[in-house]
């Protein structure tokens, strides 16, 4: 068959499909045009989903009637400079937008209306694209002293079956929100406005730029949970920097909805990042849970690609290790500098299960009664002699006769403690208080200088146990057990290449392997940590983590879960009496721990209540 040169017109229909996929896409490219024209005001309509029509209105710079001509021609763009040879350089992009396809792909399925007014003075103009018949400039009025009005009517009407793609109304309206959340989280110093068929759905004013008004903007975005349970992250390693806020891993989320990357103010979604912000909560989150995070990563654009595909989504980096390192790195600084706290949802919802007493009659007290031998649980200072004996290993072995902590005249251990005995005033000061109560043998009731902590003794000494398994294998290599047999397993060939190149990380964790072949992979040492491990598994599923995120997640899991079980059947149990020196040397211990805060599979190890929250629940305010 012979070769044909296609029209222009089915050219621009063919890019459509990859650059405008739905309405959302349609918006971001035009919101991205907006904020290289240096707009501090964007305001965005869309009716319909966005397919009956969207409008696009901003206060940049605007463009001259020549250039409203040029704008809509294919690959025809402002952002790219060429050089005295004519040569355009694309590993230098400092602008969102570049490739000049957006506008006439656009035009060429939908109605296109652009009006311009350019900052530097003259009248507006206009110009209209109907399914990619380019109508003449002609003047026209604008609202404002400069700046742009795009409208998009009856999107892909030109291209039908497109439309039997696009999902509901609703969902379509929810994905435009979501853009414009990306796009007003990369830039804070920016006003935005979505109106969604005639309903205002967000009202952004700026924000001054920085950290400050980054965590507002955030706040608005993402609510004000958020707010108070982000760290801030500000890393920087061999002139890549790494900014943002990553949420605590107590305020973890069911899916990865809730996190947002950027490179260079590009909101993209990239395998690499996202395995890096995996393996950073690696330690702290079970597999289902996920971090909710805001990370910015500003790097020299000749390190980075960003065309990788037309929609601009997709970057990929020179040196993929360094970033994924800074990233790890960071988080995990951040996560550590932030010691035993816990997330304040933690507190919100152990005050919303408490209920109001309804004013029933208690029953008489006898001392054979089920509310008396209910405080069998509650052993606070009481604790018997025979029971608080035991002092739980790690801990300070500071050491008391349960008979000297009782008040003076209470003969009886078992007997409810309506005033326990003052402790000094620095105990009360630390952060997670003085031990007062343990209750049915699991929790510690301690006091703080300004409300009341409750401990689950068993997550919270597990945390210890694990932290110190970590920094234990820290200190010195894995210790590996050599294979009777070594092992062979089959791998597509650039699945062994992958594993084979990752062969010097996984010795570091305990694992020796070599190529074997051209799709194969020798095992010689597993770490002993493992046990009897199922090899063929383990090398898979670590070939699959090396293809998805580019680094052995699996390994590294299964060892953290095994260390997990370890410090879970070597920790303090629950039910286990324990005396008040063992529950304040655990409470010490926790405020010296990282990540106290939060048990191996991020559940909280304490809920700290304030003062001004009891004092709501019984209307003292």
């Amino acid at each position: 068959m012979p070769i044909r040169r296609l029209p222009p017109e089915t050219v621009n229909r063919i890019a459509a499909g990859e650059v405008v996929e739905r309405p959302s896409s349609a918006i971001k490219e035009l919101v991205e045009n907006a904020l290289d024209a240096g707009a501090g005001r964007i305001e965005i309509q869309a009716d319909g989903g966005g397919l009956s029509r969207i409008l696009i209105a901003d206060d940049g710079h605007g463009m001259a009637p020549d250039q409203l001509a040029l704008c809509v021609e294919r690959h025809a763009t402002s952002k790219l400079e060429p050089d005295d040879a004519g040569d355009v350089d694309l590993l230098r992009i400092h602008t969102l937008g570049f490739r000049g396809e957006a506008l006439p792909s656009i035009g060429s399925v939908a109605r296109l209306t652009i009006t311009s007014r350019p900052k530097e003075g003259g009248d507006a103009h206009q110009i209209t694209v109907e399914g990619g018949d380019q109508r003449p400039v002609a003047p026209a009025g604008f609202p404002g002293p400069h700046g742009a009005r795009v409208e998009v009517r009856d999107l892909f009407y030109a291209t039908p079956a497109r439309l039997k793609f696009m999902k509901s109304e609703r969902a379509e309206a929810m994905a435009i929100s979501e853009e414009i959340k990306r796009q007003a989280m990369a830039h804070e110093a920016v006003a935005f406005t979505l109106d969604l068929d005639g309903k205002t759905v967000l009202r952004l004013p700026p924000e001054h730029p920085g950290d400050h008004g980054r965590l507002k903007r955030l706040a608005a975005l993402l609510g004000r949970d958020f707010e108070a349970n982000a760290l801030l992250i500000d890393q920087e390693r061999d002139g890549v920097r790494l900014t943002g806020y990553a949420g605590l891993p107590t305020y973890s989320r069911g899916n990865a909805a809730h996190q947002y990357l950027f490179v260079n103010g590009r909101p993209v979604k990239d395998r690499l990042l996202q395995g890096a912000l995996r393996g950073a909560y690696a330690d702290f989150l079970a597999r289902d849970r996920h971090p909710a995070a805001v990370l910015f990563l500003d790097i020299d654009p000749l390190y980075v690609d960003v065309n990788v595909h037309p929609a601009k989504a997709e970057v990929r980096f020179r040196d993929p290790a360094l970033v994924r390192g800074l990233i790890v790195g960071a988080l995990r600084h951040a996560l550590a500098a932030a010691g035993h706290r816990a997330s304040t949802t933690v507190a919100a919802d152990a005050l919303s299960g408490f209920r109001a007493h309804e004013g029933v009659a208690a029953p008489a007290y006898s001392p054979t009664s089920p509310s008396a031998q209910g405080w069998s649980g509650w052993q606070g200072w009481a604790a018997p002699a025979s029971q608080s004996a035991q002092i739980l290993p790690g801990l300070n072995e500071r050491s008391a006769r349960v008979e000297d902590l009782l008040p003076p005249g209470l003969s009886s251990p078992q007997s409810p403690i309506p005033n326990p005995p003052s402790l000094p005033p620095s105990e009360i000061d630390f952060p997670l208080g003085a031990a007062r109560a343990q209750l049915h043998g699991t929790y510690i009731v301690a006091q703080t200088r300004d409300g009341l902590v409750v401990v689950d003794q068993h997550a919270a000494h597990e945390r210890l146990v694990y932290e110190r398994m970590k920094a234990q294998m820290a200190e010195g290599a894995v210790t590996r057990q050599a294979l009777l047999a070594p092992e062979v397993v089959e791998l597509d060939p650039a699945e062994a290449e992958r594993v084979a190149g990752k062969a010097d990380e996984l010795a570091e964790l305990g694992l020796i392997v070599e190529p074997f072949g051209a799709g194969a992979v020798l095992v010689r040492e597993t770490p002993a940590l493992l046990g009897d491990t199922d090899v063929q598994g383990l090398i898979r599923d670590i070939a699959d983590d090396l293809a998805e995120h580019g680094a052995a997640l699996s390994l590294k899991e299964r060892m953290a879960e095994v260390c997990g079980t370890m410090a879970c059947h070597g920790s303090v149990r629950a039910g286990r009496v324990l005396s008040a020196p063992e529950m304040n040397a655990l409470l010490r211990q926790m405020e010296a721990t990282p990540h106290s805060g939060q048990c191996n599979h991020g559940r909280p190890t304490y809920v700290e209540l304030k003062l001004g929250d009891l004092e709501k629940l019984f209307g003292r305010r």
